[in-house]
């Protein structure tokens, strides 16, 4: 009489002592290869802390944002789109022109944005922030 005797196994199993090594790698290679954007915000160089200069009103001019968005450069309404134009044309009638931005307290941000970037954009280096109106 044979018996046949099955060999009794254990459930397979995966081996898991390496699993933290493994998690691990894969944690420092994200890390490593993963590239995190930064917004870098306005390039603004801001003077000194209490210096006061006296500048001449010809080497001035006032853009103003009004509560309803519309762009004021020197009391004449213009297009956001035209502001580069227009700046660029007095920086090349005076090259120590300085532009000072006013805005008023409810003046959307992304209106201040594109005014500021076309600022950038016609060349102005000099630009004054001033405090915003009061409404």
């Amino acid at each position: 009489m044979v018996v046949n005797r099955k060999k009794e196994r254990g459930e397979p199993e995966i081996p898991s002592a390496s699993l933290p090594d493994i998690v691990f790698q894969l944690l420092i290679f994200f890390l490593v290869t993963t590239t995190i954007d930064v917004d870098k915000g306005l390039d603004l160089v801001l003077p000194p802390i209490g210096e006061v200069k006296e500048i001449s009103k010809k080497n001035i001019t006032n853009l103003l944002i009004n509560d309803a968005g519309q762009i004021l450069i020197d009391d004449k309404v213009v297009p956001v789109e035209e502001v580069d134009n227009i700046i660029r044309d007095k920086l090349m009638e005076n090259d120590k022109l300085i532009v000072s931005v006013k805005t008023a307290r409810k003046t959307k941000y992304n209106i201040y944005i594109k005014v500021i970037d076309q600022l950038k954009k016609a060349g102005a280096t000099r630009i004054s922030i001033a405090e915003p109106e009061e409404s």
